[in-house]
């Protein structure tokens, strides 16, 4: 099907995609720029790229620059989390945790749609504070293990992970829901950023086999003062890249931003809010633009070993299974609002972007605006076979439970139970040829 799918109006094989994608197969295979921006765009990528990296301090410093860490946050860098620009890790029982973090919510909504956060805790668990403001507290996992039997009597052992949250600075944590979240890939956001409110109702609204359907997340624009399409996120529950940024820049380190002006201390942490900060706001205009154009403008790899057999056939059998009704193997960007070297591309990124029901397996009992606690955005599938390369052993799915990728889809429950199971029915050659094409992606 490659080169037959229609978005409103537009023939997708018209598209070149060379111009988004590099041939590059290296551990830095997920920083580079897009090809073809010249030295003053190639100048604003690189500063982006350095506040990407750069290790926050605390306030004050002689770095002003780069001061305003906390009072409370889980890691001191955006790239701590996003190692080499890709996926962060779930710890080993009895590991703290590194590159992955727990939101956390109450029952409901507020008056936005978005979840409801603790009156003691936030919306997310912050390990660390800065001195004279008390950490948050611990989240250890532990892994419970089942086995799944295949068709052909292979055995594949499945892990979900179980927490237990200590050391509470903030009193006890009563009829909270949490979610535990890995850092995701950070390369072809800005593609995804140009994906157009109408192609993504389009996707909605097609009829579609094995009772998937699909929903559109609709989330607070905070820069606009308005209910949006949501795109990032593992919910799909941030508009847009500048949101998506000032969010986790707030929530995971501390520093604030025009988006985000307030520090992530809640109503009952006294030390926090009481603590000294870094300037109003932290991370200025210039910074956020910054970071917003390096994550905008990260190049894409593109496929490897397209035409070799086995990878034909694991292709055709991942449209068979049913699988590309929500990976979708191509979408076409729509006009950019800020970076016109975005628009109009032809992009392979096997996603949808929309919200599909996973089934009680993934489920984190969460809601996220119009997103259930069974509801996830599809995750897009563009250099995952480079994923181990880059980030050994970083494994799958948002909370990294799956250690392989059968066992990634034999998690898939909900509206993908279908294409799982025809999965599972496989024979072993041509499991091994699914795997193949996706790791020729």
């Amino acid at each position: 099907m490659r080169g037959s799918w229609w978005l409103p109006g537009v023939l997708l094989s018209l598209f070149a995609h060379a111009e988004v994608t590099h041939t590059a197969t290296h551990r830095e295979a997920f920083a580079l720029p897009l090809p073809g921006m010249d030295d003053s765009q190639l100048e604003r990528f690189f500063r982006g790229r350095s506040l990407f990296r750069q290790a926050w301090v605390i306030a004050p410093s002689r770095d002003e620059a780069v001061d305003g860490l906390g009072p409370l946050y889980n890691r001191v860098s955006c790239i701590a989390c996003h190692p080499k620009n890709g996926r962060g890790q779930a710890p080993e029982q009895g590991e703290p945790m590194r590159s992955m973090l727990l939101r956390l919510s109450l029952p409901g909504h507020d008056a936005r749609g978005a979840p409801r956060p603790h009156p003691a805790y936030g919306d997310q668990l912050n390990e660390f504070g800065i001195p004279g403001v008390a950490g948050e507290g611990r989240a250890h996992v532990q892994w419970d293990e089942h086995s799944v039997r295949l068709a052909d009597g292979e055995t594949v052992r499945l892990r979900r992970p179980r927490f237990a949250l200590r050391e509470l600075a903030y009193g006890p944590l009563a009829n909270v829901r949490t979610s535990a979240r890995v850092g995701t890939v950070v390369f072809g956001l800005g593609l995804l950023e140009a994906i157009e409110e109408q192609t993504l109702q389009a996707m909605a609204s097609e009829a579609k086999a094995d009772g998937v359907s699909g929903q559109v997340n609709r989330v607070w624009s905070v820069e606009r003062q308005r209910v949006e399409p949501g795109r990032f996120g593992l919910k799909a529950n941030q508009p847009d890249l500048r949101q998506q940024i000032a969010h986790a820049m707030v929530g995971d380190l501390g520093i604030t931003s025009s988006l985000s002006p307030e520090q992530n201390c809640a109503p009952l942490q006294q030390a926090c809010r009481d603590a000294v900060h870094g300037g109003e706001p932290e991370l200025d205009a210039m910074q956020l633009g910054d970071l917003h154009f390096y994550l905008a403008h990260l190049a894409v790899p593109a496929r490897r070993d397209r035409d070799a057999p086995q990878v034909v056939q694991g292709e055709r059998l991942f449209q068979e299974t049913g699988c590309a009704q929500c990976h979708r193997p191509e979408l076409v960007t729509g006009q950019h609002p800020v970076f016109p070297a975005l628009s109009q591309r032809r992009i392979e990124p096997y996603t949808d972007l929309l919200l599909h029901d996973m089934g009680d397996g993934l489920a984190d009992g969460r809601e996220d605006f119009l997103a259930s606690g069974r509801h996830w955005r599809t995750a897009p599938l563009w250099g995952l076979g480079l994923s181990d390369r880059i980030n050994p052993g970083s494994g799958y799915l948002h909370d990294g439970r799956a250690r392989t990728l059968d066992e990634a889809i034999l998690w898939h429950g909900g509206e993908a139970r279908a294409a799982r199971d025809r999965f599972a029915a496989l024979s072993a050659a041509q499991r091994q040829a699914i795997r193949a094409f996706l790791l020729s992606l």
